[in-house]
This record gives C-alpha cells, structure tokens and sequence, in this order.
C-alpha cells in the first residue's frame, strides 16, 4: 500500500487524536478571561500589533464583538491602541507589557500540563512524540498560516 491509499485514514485517525488532545487541553485552562480574549491576546504576542477588524477575522467575531472585547482588555491594561505610524488613519491594538506577561504565563501553564501528561507515558511512547515533533511544529505553522493570513 502506497501513502495515497494509507494518507486519508491515517490523517483522519491523527486530525481526531490531536482534535481531542486540544479540545481537553483548552477546557482545562484557567477561566480568569473568555477563551476569545486569551486567543486574542496571543495572536497579537505573535504576530505584533493589528487591526481590529484583522483581529476580529482572525478570531471569528464581529467587528463590533471585538471593539467591546478589545475596550474590555485595554481597561484591564493588557493592550492599548496606538496610531499606525505608516498610516495616521488607522489604530493598532498593542499588548502591553502585562498583555505579553499574562500570555507567557498562560503558556508556560499550559507546557508544564502537558509535561506531566507526558511524563506519565512509556520510554517508547515519549520517543514516538520527540520523533514526531517536526512534523507537528510545521502542521503548527501551516495552522496559524490558514487561520492568520498575512501579518499586517
């Protein structure tokens, strides 16, 4: 059997393992904010400062949805808006230090989860996921490409 006939039931067998994987992952984190603004605040830590209607496309909102989500956040000193210096018309939403902060933090819980998780599994098994590791960063990076388009 070639990979064009194994590909469409392996991909489906590992698109559920990691559908299922992150699903359980995200309803573990803290609820300290909506998972809206958490997400929110970690594309902006990755790709720099936005638009709000870049944001609100990237997230899956609204323009206004965001613009209330966006208030709410500056309020709570995690971003601020500045002037787009390349065009004066436009306002970018920027993570502030506690912004960046509050992301690092919400990774750093998230890997030391996953750690003990994966402490728990056979030598074998541990190096099944350290072999795999390249192909899983680079389906992470096509991920962010779809859900993200172009950084502005």
């Amino acid at each position: 059997m070639d990979r064009q006939d194994t590909a469409p039931s392996a991909s489906a067998a590992v698109g559920a393992a990691l559908y299922g994987l992150a699903t359980r992952a995200a309803r573990r984190l803290p609820r300290d904010m909506s998972l809206t603004s958490a997400a929110t605040l970690a594309t902006l830590d990755r790709t720099g400062p936005r638009r709000i209607t870049d944001l609100a496309a990237v997230e899956g909102v609204t323009q206004p949805a965001m613009t209330t989500l966006v208030r709410v956040m500056e309020e709570s000193g995690l971003v601020e808006r500045r002037g787009d210096p390349s065009d004066k018309r436009v306002t970018l939403v920027c993570l502030t230090e506690a912004g960046a902060s509050y992301v690092r933090t919400r990774h750093q819980a998230g890997v030391h989860a996953f750690e003990r998780l994966i402490g728990k599994l056979a030598d074998d098994e541990i190096e099944s996921l350290v072999a795999a590791l390249p192909a899983l960063k680079h389906l992470a990076e096509l991920e962010s490409q779809d859900r993200e388009g172009p950084k502005r």
